[in-house]
């Protein structure tokens, strides 16, 4: 609980640069402007990986710190807590690029209205890879909780590369978006429909 606490609240900064990405590449997209999209969308995964590394090295250079804000780090009783929340608090650090990253690109995908195919990748990784991986790391062998966060750290892991190769794939020359925009040019509507 204390270890999810911490995580979440690094996990908002990305999330805002995910919601920004979805608007500016909405944005360059309608204006069928390739070079504006592309720009948008790297500078929102850069801004979100480059923030999650921070939160990462601050947990792993501080941990006694952020475990701190919590509970007492030196009551007896809280030792055990401690030990494992140090352990936890690890193996989230590694993963906040990886999170980072999965949930910027999920913005840049939505301003490309693609939103099915991610929906898809993150079952996969999350349902598919993640949650299997924990179950089999936690009780076979042995790892307990920690088990359960490293599967969640895969998951999320596959989920990152996944999307990124989606965004690349349907950015680059010839891609889907690409051939809808007609390049870097500003030529109005992207809707198929309204052509």
């Amino acid at each position: 609980a204390i270890v999810i606490q911490i995580v979440s609240l690094a996990f908002m900064v990305p999330i805002g640069f995910g919601q920004a990405a979805t608007v500016r590449v909405g944005l360059a997209f309608g204006g069928r402007d390739l070079a504006a999209i592309r720009l948008a969308g790297w500078t929102a995964w850069g801004l979100g990986a480059g923030s999650m590394a921070a939160s990462a090295a601050a947990m792993l250079l501080l941990p006694d710190t952020f475990i701190g804000a919590f509970i007492d780090r030196h009551a007896d009783a809280n030792r055990e807590i401690i030990a494992i929340g140090l352990q936890i608090l690890a193996v989230g650090a590694l993963f906040q690029i990886v999170d980072g990253i999965q949930v910027v690109c999920v913005g840049m995908l939505r301003g490309l209205h693609d939103t099915t195919i991610p929906m898809l990748l993150a079952l996969a990784g999350y349902w598919g890879l993640g949650l299997p991986l924990g179950a089999l790391l936690a009780f076979p062998f042995g790892l307990g909780g920690v088990g359960v966060w490293l599967g969640l750290a895969a998951g999320l892991g596959a989920v990152a590369v996944l999307m990124t190769w989606r965004w690349v794939r349907l950015t680059a020359a010839g891609g889907s978006v690409a051939q809808k925009v007609g390049g870097s040019q500003a030529v109005g509507h992207p809707c198929s429909q309204c052509d």
